[in-house]
């Protein structure tokens, strides 16, 4: 575990706090003036391992090769050259820290850091971080990785979870929620809808899924994984070819067919590493999910007729009706779609770029 001081005077800055892997979702922008909850567990960091924030590069200032350097093979609206390394926390873990008040970037209905760092320690005034809580953005806090060092807290080393512990204690992730708006003259309200988690655990997974396809159909396993997958690809990949075969696979799954092209499989949601199988199955192409999502696909929890703790008399069961389903078909978030698919090389085949670059009618289309 860590904790996180002012590089300038050393004040404390951050409750101890161990390190998990960047969630898929961190950098999504969903809807448009929905309330977001907070991005990380309280006790957690992640580090952004790309450049982020001021100052920007449009693409058309970007030779081609030192994009491809960076990771990036097809054009992007601009690149930041700024620091590597953010590192975000929950706001309730911020300690010493106070808000810059001209550096109040965003206002729509809060604080989007646009601005560069709006957080300044409060022992020497050097600005620190930006607090991030607008609508239709994850709340979080950035540390500047250039105005913080890391120290380790002693005696409080916690090993990663194995993947057999995470089958044991790990949580699934619903794939549904109600989503909240910020208040307006008629007041805030919600509705219940496809988790923004999954639309970019799905705009991510689809964009390897696409990769994987080399130009041809794919085909993904019914349930839930079709609803959220087959729509999209069927759209999205010509038809006629003999179709490449994606399987659920991970710890505790049976061993994939060996017919098997790809697999969805989970990332380890503390090391961020891809789960991988031995044998042959090593061989066909990994598609990431994040664990919680791998999970609930894997192990879908069911509604419980009987309450989970007391309150009722034994024999009596519980009336009150599920969980409303979605009102419309699911939809990948096209950001995180779009941030993956520009990021694997794939994305130079004349086809794959073609559906990159007709994202907007995609959209239009409720692909995405």
């Amino acid at each position: 575990m860590f904790v996180f001081v002012c590089a300038g005077c050393g004040a404390r800055l951050t409750t101890p706090l161990s390190q998990v892997a960047l969630p898929a979702h961190a950098h999504q922008k969903y809807g448009n003036g929905i309330r977001l909850p907070v991005l990380m567990e309280s006790g957690t960091f992640a580090v952004d391992p790309e450049p982020s924030g001021p100052p920007w590069r449009v693409w058309e200032e970007i030779d081609p090769d030192e994009a491809a350097a960076r990771g990036i093979y097809a054009s992007v609206h601009a690149l930041s050259d700024g620091e590597s390394g953010a590192i975000v926390i929950a706001p309730g873990d911020a300690r010493g820290t106070v808000l810059i008040p001209e550096k109040g970037g965003g206002y729509c209905c809060g604080l989007d850091g646009a601005d560069g760092p709006n957080m300044a320690c409060e022992a020497c005034g050097r600005p620190v971080a930006s607090r991030i809580d607008d609508c239709s953005l994850w709340q979080a806090v950035w540390l500047a990785p250039d105005a913080v060092r890391r120290l380790p807290v002693d005696g409080a080393d916690v090993a990663p979870l194995s993947w057999g512990e995470l089958m044991t204690e790990g949580k699934g992730t619903p794939p549904y929620e109600p989503i909240a708006t910020w208040g307006s003259r008629l007041g805030s309200h919600h509705w219940w809808s496809w988790s923004p988690q999954w639309e970019a655990a799905a705009g991510r997974a689809l964009a390897h899924l696409l990769a994987a396809s080399e130009g041809r159909p794919v085909t993904v396993p019914d349930g839930l994984i079709t609803e959220v997958f087959q729509r999209a690809l069927d759209a999205l990949l010509p038809a006629g070819p003999p179709a490449r075969r994606a399987v659920l696979a991970g710890p505790g799954q049976p061993v994939p067919d060996t017919d098997a092209h790809i697999l969805l499989v989970p990332t380890h949601p503390q090391t961020g590493k891809t789960w991988t199988p031995s044998g042959p199955a090593a061989s066909a192409y990994p598609v990431p999910l994040p664990f919680g999502v791998w999970l609930w696909l894997a192990s879908p929890e069911q509604y419980l007729p009987v309450p989970a703790s007391g309150g009722l008399p034994d024999g009596v069961l519980r009336d009150d009706p599920p969980a409303p389903l979605p009102h419309h078909l699911f939809r990948a978030d096209p950001g995180t779609f779009r941030d993956t698919l520009v990021r694997l090389p794939a994305v130079r085949s004349p086809w794959l770029r073609g559906i990159l670059d007709n994202l907007t009618q995609h959209m239009h289309a409720r692909l995405f």
